[in-house]
C-alpha cells in the first residue's frame, strides 16, 4: 500500500504576514536608500556633494551598525516585538529628521537613529516568512520578501526625488515617515512570532549550540559577498556605461535602468521557486553564480568588440541574474542557524554584504578609470568565479 505524504498547507494568514513582513522591508528600504535622492536638495541648500553623500549615508551607517543586534533581539524575544518597535522607531526618528532638516549636524543624527531601526527588519521580516512557511514554499515566500529592496528604492525614487524638488526636503521625508507608520500599524495587527520550541527541548536537541563551528555558515558568507560584487557594479554603474560609453539619452538610459530593477525582483522570485521545486537553496544559488561569472564575461567581451546590442542584452540579464541568489542565501540561513540563532546570522550576512557593496562604487570606479568598462567588467566577473566552489552544497540537509 502507497504511503501518503501530507503536504503543510500554506494557509491565508501566513500569506498576509508576508505580505507585511514585506511591507516593513519595504519601509526600511525607502528610509535607507532614499535619503540618497534628496542629495540634489541638499547641494541646492548651498551643501557641497562631499557632505550630501555624507548625510545621504547616515542611514545606511546606521542600519550597517545594528544588524547583529536586532537578529540578536529577534532570537532572544521573537519577531513581532522587533518589527513592530523598529518600524515605530524608524517613524518616529524619521519624523525627527523631518523637524531638523535645516540643521545638518541633527539632521544626520536622526538620519543615523532612523537607519539603526530600520535594520529592524532585515533580520525579523526574514525570519517571520521562513517560520511559518513550510520547506516546500519557503523559498518562493522567501524570493517574494527579497523584492522589498528594489520596491522600496522604487517608491522612494518615485516619490521622494520629486517630492524634494518641488517642496523642499523636510517634505520628501515624510514619505518614510508614511511608510513606517503604516507598516509598524500593520505588524502590530497581522504578524505572529512563528512557532518554536521551548528553550528547554531546544538546548536538548542541540538548537542553543554555536552555528559557525562547521564552517557551512561562513562559506554562505564570503560566496554572498562575492556575488554582490557584479549585482552593485551593474547597479551603480548602469547608467553612467549607458550614457558615457554608449551614447544613450539620459532619459531612455533611466527608463532601461528602472525596467532591469522589475526584471531583478522577478528573478529572485523565480530562483526561490526554483529552490522549493529541486529541494535545494543552494544548488540553484551555485548556478546563479555561474550565470552570473558568463553573464559578466559576456558583457565584458561584447562591449570590447563594440557590439552594441549584444552588450546592452547581457547588462539586462546580468541585473536580472546577479541579485537572484540573495533568497537563496537568505533561506539557507534560516533554515541552518534554526529559530535561536538565524537572527544573529541574518544579521551578519546582510552586515558582511553591506561591507562589500560599499567598496564597489570606489574600487569598481578606479578600475573604470585606469582600464575602461570592458577590463573593469572582466575583473568584476571572476568574484562569482571564486563564489562558485565556495558555496557549501557538499554541507546542504535535506528540506524539512
Amino acid at each position: 500500500m502507497d504511503t501518503v505524504v501530507s503536504v503543510p498547507r500554506v494557509a491565508a494568514r501566513h500569506w498576509g504576514m508576508l505580505a507585511v513582513a514585506t511591507t516593513a522591508q519595504v519601509s526600511g528600504a525607502c528610509l535607507a536608500h532614499g535619503v540618497a535622492f534628496l542629495i540634489p536638495a541638499l547641494q541646492e541648500q548651498g551643501r557641497s556633494l562631499a557632505t550630501a553623500g555624507l548625510v545621504a549615508s547616515m542611514p545606511l551607517i546606521g542600519t550597517m551598525l545594528t544588524l547583529v543586534v536586532w537578529g540578536a533581539v529577534a532570537d532572544r524575544y521573537g519577531e513581532r516585538l522587533v518589527l513592530v518597535s523598529g518600524t515605530a522607531g524608524t517613524a518616529i526618528s524619521a519624523a525627527v529628521a523631518v523637524a531638523v532638516a535645516d540643521h545638518l549636524g541633527a539632521l544626520c543624527a536622526a538620519l543615523l537613529v532612523a537607519g539603526a531601526f530600520a535594520a529592524s527588519t532585515s533580520s525579523a521580516s526574514g525570519r517571520v516568512v521562513a517560520g511559518w512557511f513550510p520547506a516546500h514554499r519557503r523559498g518562493l515566500a522567501m524570493g517574494i520578501r527579497q523584492m522589498a529592496q528594489p520596491l522600496g528604492v522604487g517608491l522612494a525614487a518615485a516619490t521622494m526625488a520629486p517630492l524634494a524638488a518641488a517642496h523642499g526636503m523636510a517634505s520628501a521625508l515624510w514619505v518614510p515617515v508614511v511608510a513606517s507608520t503604516v507598516a509598524a500599524l500593520a505588524c502590530a495587527v497581522v504578524v505572529a512570532d512563528p512557532p518554536r520550541p521551548s528553550r528547554a527541548e531546544a538546548q536538548a536537541a542541540g538548537q542553543l549550540d554555536h552555528p559557525y563551528g562547521n564552517g557551512y555558515l561562513v562559506r554562505i558568507h564570503l560566496a554572498s559577498m562575492l556575488l554582490v560584487v557584479p549585482q552593485f557594479t551593474v547597479w551603480t554603474f548602469a547608467l553612467v556605461w549607458l550614457v558615457g560609453d554608449l551614447g544613450w539619452a539620459a532619459g531612455a538610459a533611466g527608463a532601461l535602468v528602472a525596467g532591469t530593477q522589475l526584471l531583478g525582483a522577478l528573478g529572485r522570485i523565480g530562483a526561490g521557486h526554483l529552490s522549493d521545486l529541486v529541494r535545494s537553496r543552494l544548488r540553484p544559488m551555485r548556478w546563479v553564480a555561474i550565470a552570473a561569472a558568463v553573464t559578466m564575461f559576456g558583457l565584458a567581451l561584447t562591449d570590447r568588440l563594440g557590439w552594441s546590442t549584444a552588450a546592452v542584452a547581457l547588462l539586462v540579464v546580468a541585473t536580472t541574474v546577479t541579485v537572484a541568489d540573495n533568497g537563496l542565501a537568505y533561506t539557507a540561513i534560516t533554515e541552518s542557524a534554526g529559530p535561536f540563532w538565524s537572527g544573529r546570522a541574518i544579521g551578519v550576512q546582510n552586515t558582511g554584504q553591506y561591507v562589500a557593496a560599499s567598496a564597489v562604487p570606489p574600487v569598481v570606479g578606479a578600475a573604470v578609470t585606469l582600464l575602461g568598462f570592458p577590463l573593469a567588467f572582466a575583473l568584476v566577473a571572476l568574484c562569482p568565479v571564486i563564489a562558485v566552489p565556495l558555496v557549501p552544497i557538499d554541507g546542504e540537509a535535506p528540506l524539512r
